[in-house]
Formats: structure tokens, C-alpha cells, sequence
């Protein structure tokens, strides 16, 4: 009953900060300069004044910002994400054509950066002053540093010109007629550079954070324990450290989801990755408002549910947390 309790609290504190994150939105776009009515006739070539009025109706331009938000939040409410008029299909349908792709491309680079920042992190812990530590230390500070979309365009160059080995542009091979097989390794390499672009960064913290606590776990009683009973080297370091290390490290993981999404935008933008980011992207220069609040509005739900599921994970992960619930 009380996890029951505990999981209720936790979905209406997120459908809370959806709601505000709605309003905040909607809020900065209808104070952003410019007219959605003006920008469809631009594209048009010109639009009589009957037009316009009825367009200012259809989106409910005619009424105050409070009473376009009442109706906005009813919509969502209702599953309703509104209607692109540049692309000229329902914003919920046209996100969903597109979230495909970059969740595939977060997710894989998140469990990249995730698995080799750790693997780093534990290594450099057991050889702190060794040149390979003081090298991996050196390079995680230049890859944090790094800004995502200026290592996409060095990947861009190097692999578009010196170096012609992988896909620079695009999701898959234009005309390709093969099996299931081929078409994921076409995927596959396609995804090379957008997944190493922005994995490269994250790479970087999660190799510093496993690092910094995998040092100071071993520094803990019960490793001075287990290493006076003599247990072997790999199953304290495996078996018992790693296991509380790794509880930080699940915990960025989690948080980032929304760094990685905002990150997604830009390696999208540099690859030509048919996903939310590249949508994004088209839809600001169209001032297509409809679109982007349903994309910032799914990309807000994806990382409140990502934290919801890394607080739950964290609870499993830590038997702690369970006894001082019970």
C-alpha cells in the first residue's frame, strides 16, 4: 500500500510540472513576436483580409492569451496536439512519424556513454596516478568542454572529406533493397557519427563521476573488510563496489535525459537525422507554433517519465531505500 502511495504522489507531482511546463511554453511563444496568420500568407504569396479573419478564428487568435490557454490545455488534455499548417497533418501524428528516430539515436547514446564512462571510470579508479588515469582525466575534461555541435561538424569534415568511411547525412541508404539485416546495418552505420557526436560529451561526466565515487567507495570499511578476508580483487571491485558507485551514475543518467534531448536537437540539425530535433528545427524557421509547443510538450513528458522510472530504479538498486520505506 504504500508504494501504491508513493507511485500515486509521484504521477500527480508529474502531471503537475507538465501542466506548468504547458503554460510556461505556451506563454513564451504567444509573447514571442511575430503572427502565425502573417506567416502562412507569406507562404501563400498574400491572403485576403476574409482569410486572415477566419485563420485568426480556426487558431483562436481573435481571443485573449488567458482564453487561447484554457482552450490550448483542454486540447492536450484531450490528446489533441493541434494541426501543422506547414506540413499540413495533425502535430500528434507528425511527431510520432518522427519520435521514432530519436529515441533510437538518446537511447543509444545514453547507454554508450553510460557503459564506457563507467568501464573508464572504474579502470582510472584502481591506477589514480598511472599515465593511462592521468590520460583518460585529460580527455574527459577536453570532451566536457567540447560543444556538441562543434565536435558533430569536426566528425562531419573528417568523415565527409579525409575520411570517407561512414554515412554523414541521413537515417538510411536512399534505394537500398535488402532484408531486415541490411537495412540494420545500414542503420547502423548511419548512426555512427550521430551516436559517438553526442555520446562523446556524456562519455566524459559519467567516466569523472564513476571515477570520483569509485574512489571513494573503495576507500569505505566494508572494501577493507572483504580485502582482509581475502576475497578476489575482480569480486570486491564487480560484485560489492561497483554496486553502490553505480547509483550515481544511474542517477545523471536519468537526469540528462533532457540534456540529451536538447543535445538531439543539434546532432539532428548537423546529420540530417529525420528525428524531433531536425522537426524542431524546421518548425522555428516556419514559426510553425502549433508544432513546436507538441514537441516540447512530448519532449517534457519523455524526461519526466525517464525520472520516474530512474526513481524507481534507484529504489531497486538500493536496498537502503526499501527498508527505510518498510
Amino acid at each position: 500500500m504504500k508504494i501504491l502511495i508513493l507511485i500515486g504522489k509521484r504521477i500527480v507531482y508529474a502531471l503537475l510540472l507538465l501542466l506548468a511546463v504547458i503554460v510556461l511554453n505556451f506563454t513564451l511563444l504567444q509573447l514571442a513576436p511575430g503572427d502565425i496568420v502573417q506567416t502562412i500568407a507569406g507562404q501563400m504569396g498574400g491572403m485576403n483580409e476574409d482569410l486572415m479573419l477566419q485563420l485568426r478564428q480556426e487558431y483562436h487568435l481573435d481571443k485573449s492569451i488567458p482564453q487561447q490557454l484554457v482552450l490550448y490545455v483542454g486540447k492536450v488534455a484531450r490528446g489533441d496536439l493541434g494541426y501543422s499548417h506547414f506540413f499540413n497533418q495533425p502535430v500528434f501524428d507528425l511527431i510520432m512519424g518522427r519520435v521514432g528516430p530519436t529515441i533510437l539515436l538518446v537511447l543509444t547514446a545514453l547507454a554508450l556513454s553510460v557503459l564506457v564512462g563507467t568501464l573508464l571510470g572504474v579502470w582510472s579508479s584502481q591506477r589514480m596516478y598511472s599515465p593511462g588515469s592521468h590520460l583518460i582525466t585529460g580527455l574527459t575534461l577536453v570532451g566536457w568542454s567540447m560543444p556538441v555541435f562543434w565536435l558533430g561538424i569536426l566528425l562531419l569534415i573528417a568523415f565527409a572529406w579525409v575520411f570517407p568511411v561512414f554515412p554523414v547525412s541521413g537515417m538510411a541508404t536512399v534505394g537500398l533493397e535488402s532484408g531486415f539485416a541490411g537495412r540494420a546495418a545500414d542503420v547502423a552505420r548511419h548512426m555512427v557519427l550521430p551516436v559517438l557526436t553526442l555520446a562523446f560529451i556524456y562519455i566524459a561526466q559519467y567516466t569523472l563521476l564513476a571515477r570520483s565515487v569509485m574512489i571513494e567507495v573503495l576507500g569505505t570499511d566494508y572494501i577493507r573488510t572483504a580485502k582482509a578476508k581475502g576475497l578476489p580483487h575482480k569480486a570486491i571491485i564487480w560484485k560489492h563496489a561497483l554496486r553502490n558507485a553505480i547509483l550515481p551514475v544511474v542517477t545523471m543518467a536519468g537526469l540528462q535525459m533532457g540534456y540529451l534531448f536538447s543535445g538531439a536537437i543539434m546532432v539532428e540539425t548537423v546529420f540530417s537525422w529525420p528525428g524531433l530535433g531536425q522537426l524542431a528545427f524546421e518548425s522555428i524557421l516556419r514559426r510553425d507554433t502549433p508544432t513546436i509547443l507538441g514537441i516540447l510538450f512530448f519532449s517534457t513528458f519523455m524526461v519526466i517519465a525517464a525520472n520516474l522510472l530512474t526513481d524507481f530504479a534507484y529504489r531497486l538498486l538500493d536496498p537502503r531505500i526499501r527498508a527505510q520505506e518498510r
